[in-house]
């Protein structure tokens, strides 16, 4: 869905029930996509441009919080934190 609108892409992953992996820090919003109102959403805010720091976020988070565990979360992962927004 490379170049979707927020909109399509959030409709999109409602309709199928996703958890939503993004860097678009609009998708950390919780007056917006409060948790407990969606299948969840992980949001990536690495310090260095680039596929690899990602990754590297996504097996951080991985590693320290079981997915089930962010189930219906915004979660916010950094080089620095993970915060988990719940319900």
């Amino acid at each position: 869905m490379g170049g979707a609108t927020d909109v399509v892409l959030w409709q999109a992953a409602q309709s199928e029930r996703r958890f939503l992996i993004t860097a678009d820090k609009g998708f950390g919003d919780i007056r917006v996509y409060p948790p407990g109102t969606h299948a969840g959403v992980l949001l990536l805010r690495p310090d260095e441009d680039g596929i690899g720091p990602l990754i590297h976020l996504v097996r951080r988070v991985l590693a320290e919080e079981p997915l089930d565990r962010l189930r219906a979360t915004v979660t916010v992962a950094s080089p620095r934190s993970i915060r988990v927004r719940k319900p």
